[in-house]
């Protein structure tokens, strides 16, 4: 095993541990690590990453259900047009883009540069989700759930179709879609996302890239075994670290990344 090989497991360990830490977001790392250090192709990585999120996802939204942050109904009206979009958008889009999309003189605009190009500049509203202090709501208002539906299908299809694209959870875009459209208190949205997350990442995965990709299960079941016991670990520290500055620190290094996967896929 490469010496970059070893950094890559240690990576899918800090992956979880992050997650354990802060509670979410170390999973955005999965691609580029897949990518750069594993050398894995556009398709493939964001394939593993919907896998490694959805599994690191599962296991955190249990956490929350036995702790009662997790509004099951809410998950189900949001979770099957989310479940759509990615499975659509694994199924038919991804398959579908040519290699090069299309050529301006001497350049070429591949497939891989729309596709990490996206993800790097999604990963900056990611990055301010983490800087941005939370209000917390007043815990004596009415929190009684009301479901503005039209919103609600337009925004599942539309954070299940980046998930497809990108191979990342979206939870940046999902916890303030469940406060906003369901008036859902922000315990139960992170808890209810996680639970979303996980679903419409997985069956993405099973339905749009295992049936049609070959898997490399062995690599894949390792990376994921050391992301959830690195959330166990995360977890453990959580109780010595001050979470709320790790955030911060990590939203700024997650900018730093998107720069980087920018500067490489433009430029190198």
């Amino acid at each position: 095993m490469e010496i970059i090989e070893i950094f890559g497991y240690a990576c899918a360990l800090l992956i979880g541990i992050i997650l354990g830490l802060i509670g979410g977001g170390g999973s955005i790392l999965a691609v580029p690590v897949l990518a750069y250090l594993f050398s894995i192709e556009e398709k493939a990585a964001t394939a593993y990453s919907l896998f490694i999120v959805g599994s690191s996802a599962a296991l955190g939204g249990i956490k929350q259900h036995f702790k009662g942050f997790v509004d099951w109904r809410t998950a189900i009206v949001f979770g099957i047009p989310a479940i759509i979009g990615v499975s659509l958008i694994r199924k038919f889009v991804v398959p579908a883009i040519p290699d090069i999309i299309f050529t301006l003189d001497d350049f070429d605009f591949t497939r891989r540069m729309a596709m990490f190009g996206l993800f790097a500049v999604l990963m900056i509203p990611a990055a301010f989700s983490m800087l941005k202090k939370r209000e917390v709501k007043d815990e004596n208002k009415n929190h009684e759930i009301r479901y503005n539906y039209p919103l609600i299908i337009i925004e599942g299809i539309l954070v299940g179709a980046i998930t497809g694209l990108i191979g990342a959870g979206g939870g940046f875009l999902i916890i303030p879609a469940l406060v906003i459209l369901a008036n859902v208190e922000m315990k139960v949205a992170v808890g209810t996302s996680l639970i979303i997350i996980a679903v419409k990442s997985l069956i993405g995965f099973f339905i749009g890239d295992a049936l049609i990709m070959e898997i490399d299960w062995q690599f894949l079941f390792s990376f994921t075994f050391l992301s959830l016991i690195g959330i166990f670990i995360g977890s453990y520290l959580s109780n010595f670290i001050d979470g709320k500055k790790l955030k911060i620190g990590f939203g700024y290094f997650i900018l730093i990344m998107a720069i980087f996967i920018f500067y490489m896929e433009f430029f190198i």
